[in-house]
């Protein structure tokens, strides 16, 4: 199953896209902190057409983010397929590193979504709220099972009822976070 073809999302409309997503359950990564929590991402459109990237988690009452940029991967096809970009060290900006961030499924509203990339090593299940349904999320579940993921690995991501809002509470240095969890803290 793992070789078929992804099915991606045609014709996504950027702009509608654009906005806070909160991230419901992922696969673990090492470049999150082990026992983040309140994990999102803010998307702003920016006039050329590249998509300004906004990813926050909470550890330890801090919050550390770190910034980069997204694209279509082929600007003439109407697959949502696109390429983020993040550099490292954050704090630092030297090397840039791309990865994949395909869009295997979204729903008419624009609610929830589902986000893998073709090695199937990453997988998101994001909200526009900081909870979602256990029937919604069970189906995304079976999609990305559908899509050849090995869904033993998805681990919710925790979430309050009042997420914090902007840079409140004490802030973790940029990209900070990122070097504490290559350390594996």
């Amino acid at each position: 199953m793992a070789n078929k073809e992804m099915e991606v999302v045609k014709g996504v409309n950027l702009e509608r896209y654009m906005g806070r997503w909160y991230e419901i359950a992922s696969f673990p990564s090492r470049f999150q902190p082990k026992n983040g929590m309140n994990t999102r991402a803010t998307y702003t459109l920016r006039e050329d057409g590249t998509v300004n990237v906004l990813n926050e988690t909470w550890n330890d009452g801090k919050r550390g983010y770190i910034e980069g940029s997204a694209y279509k991967a082929d600007p003439n096809s109407d697959e949502a397929k696109l390429k983020v970009k993040f550099y490292v060290p954050p704090f630092l900006p030297i090397i840039p590193v791309v990865g994949d961030y395909w869009v295997l499924y979204l729903d008419d509203d624009y609610h929830h979504a589902l986000i893998g990339q073709p090695t199937r090593k990453y997988l998101w299940i994001l909200c526009r709220e900081p909870h979602l349904d256990d029937e919604i999320y069970n189906q995304l579940v079976q999609r990305a099972r559908d899509q050849g993921y090995d869904v033993s690995k998805l681990q919710k991501t925790p979430q309050s009822d009042s997420p914090p809002e902007g840079d409140e509470g004490p802030k973790d240095t940029k990209g900070i976070w990122w070097f504490k969890s290559i350390l594996g803290k």
